[in-house]
């Protein structure tokens, strides 16, 4: 049988779920945000994907303190799981775009709960996203076939 949440579970479950998704979208575009800083060194992406996760926060900025509250790590069942590693600089680009990318879809969908123009903004973000992960995917592979092309 179904559990019965009361009004106040839900909402912390709700923000519960938002915390994490914000959290593992900006964690996710910090991890590019690095690799386009010190590998690629192109100054223009880097800083639009600093600017997309800087406005992660600002889009959170007033829900905060709920956030923080519904935190309970103590009762996530996903905190001891191992992830995949990582074999190379492209899995690790990927990876953690499509990190950020699944994050923003959850964060567009449960943040209608609370406000449709939240909705929005994050569905605005994760096409942002889609776009930056194909100019860096491009930058990527652009550097190899320089490699490439001078170790021959």
């Amino acid at each position: 049988m179904p559990r019965k949440f009361t009004t106040k579970q839900k909402n912390e479950d709700l923000y519960c779920i938002i915390d994490v998704n914000l959290n593992r979208a900006k964690e996710g575009l910090r991890v590019v945000e690095e690799i386009v800083r010190f590998v690629f060194r192109n100054k223009d992406i880097y800083e639009r994907i600093k600017k997309t996760r800087f406005k992660l926060d600002k889009v959170s900025k007033n829900i905060y303190p709920d956030l923080i509250y519904a935190r309970k790590i103590s009762r996530d069942i996903a905190v001891k799981i191992r992830e995949k590693d990582r074999k190379n600089l492209k899995e690790l680009l990927i990876a953690n775009f499509k990190r950020a990318e699944e994050a923003l879809r959850v964060l567009e969908e449960f943040s209608k709960l609370i406000s449709s123009g939240a909705g929005y903004k994050f569905k605005r973000m994760r096409f942002d996203v889609y776009e930056l992960e194909k100019k860096v995917i491009i930058l990527f592979l652009e550097k190899s076939r320089k490699r490439k092309s001078v170790s021959r």
